[in-house]
């Protein structure tokens, strides 16, 4: 049996985490004593990330370090695996955790050691959204990344972080639901939810429109395309700083990995179908929301708008379905 590295990915902020929650927090060095050992546990999940990548195998393009367990009973599948796409995420995720950690010199002022937590957990979330090969256990890694996000904004936040953490809260999870109810629904036509398995066997044309429509309801928003970019401003603004790298970084390029994944690579022919639509959508928001952060006088805001354009171009590239579109995604 080979070594669990794609779980030990996963698990190892969370042991971080509880490690940190369950020490003592009386004095400042202790909240010291805390920020260390988080910035021990997120180096040392960057530096197996980058062994992941190391002996990452690049002239295939099967799964690799598979790992397939059954969970209660059999009703949840937990299968994890990367691929050459996936390896690029974790890999920024694991990189871009220890900066937030490290930023909070600066930004946190107050209960450090929940802050701390709060991003752990967050890293092994979105490390669990790239290595998902279940849609149940991606739709649990990818809205449970909604919760620590959520406090996140709301306790350290600005002054009007409640507003901002309950718009981002609310339009993500109603972005969502009918992603869920197409989950349920591919269970029902294909009797899996294995990605693997889902990929072999194809998705019957005549449903494809409408789970592809499920699931851009859900990736639309958290990209975010406009006209659903709403809530990115207000949360970029209020969020504290290794907030705002986490949204800009990491949290809205799921959503692209989730258009690639799952949008094409379940849903090609109704992918095909709604190219005009996407085409319009990230045309708009290039343009509109670029004119919008021109005006901008506050630093966050502009790279909130800036983002919506930018993740513009990354939609336009990624439903032009050739080799140079996609690429736009990693640059």
């Amino acid at each position: 049996m080979t070594f669990p590295i794609l779980s030990s990915l996963i698990l190892l902020p969370l042991i971080g985490g509880l490690f940190i929650l369950l020490s003592r927090s009386s004095d400042k060095s202790n909240y010291q004593s805390s920020k260390y050992v988080a910035l021990f546990v997120s180096f040392a999940n960057f530096f197996v990330s980058i062994y992941l990548w190391y002996i990452f195998d690049p002239g295939t393009s099967d799964f690799q370090f598979v790992e397939n367990r059954l969970w209660l009973e059999g009703f949840i599948n937990y299968k994890v695996g990367i691929d050459g796409i996936s390896i690029l995420f974790i890999v920024l995720t694991t990189l871009i955790t220890p900066l937030c950690i490290i930023s909070v010199n600066q930004s946190i002022k107050t209960k450090l050691k929940e802050f701390l937590i709060a991003i752990l957990i967050m890293e092994s979330l979105m490390i669990g959204v790239f290595c998902s090969l279940d849609l149940v256990i991606f739709y649990l890694f990818f809205e449970g990344g909604l919760i620590p996000m959520f406090l996140i904004i709301g306790i350290w936040g600005g002054t009007r972080r409640v507003y901002s953490a309950f718009k981002f809260f609310l339009f993500t999870l109603l972005g969502s639901v009918l992603m869920l109810v197409a989950i349920i629904s591919i269970y029902w036509i294909t009797g899996t939810t294995d990605i693997v398995e889902l990929n072999n066997l194809g998705v019957d044309v005549k449903y494809q429109n409408l789970l592809w429509l499920a699931f851009f309801s859900s990736f639309a928003v958290k990209t975010p395309m406009w006209p659903f970019h709403t809530w990115l401003p207000d949360a970029h603004v209020e969020a504290p700083t290794a907030g705002s790298v986490l949204l800009a970084a990491i949290l809205l390029k799921m959503a692209g990995y989730g258009f690639i994944r799952f949008s094409i690579g379940l849903f090609p022919i109704a992918s095909e179908n709604f190219v005009p639509l996407i085409y319009t959508l990230s045309l708009i928001a290039i343009v509109y929301t670029s004119l919008v952060a021109l005006m901008q006088e506050d630093m966050k805001k502009l790279i909130a708008y800036s983002s919506v354009a930018h993740m513009g171009f990354v939609t336009l590239g990624i439903f032009t379905m050739n080799q140079q579109g996609l690429e736009v995604l990693y640059k």
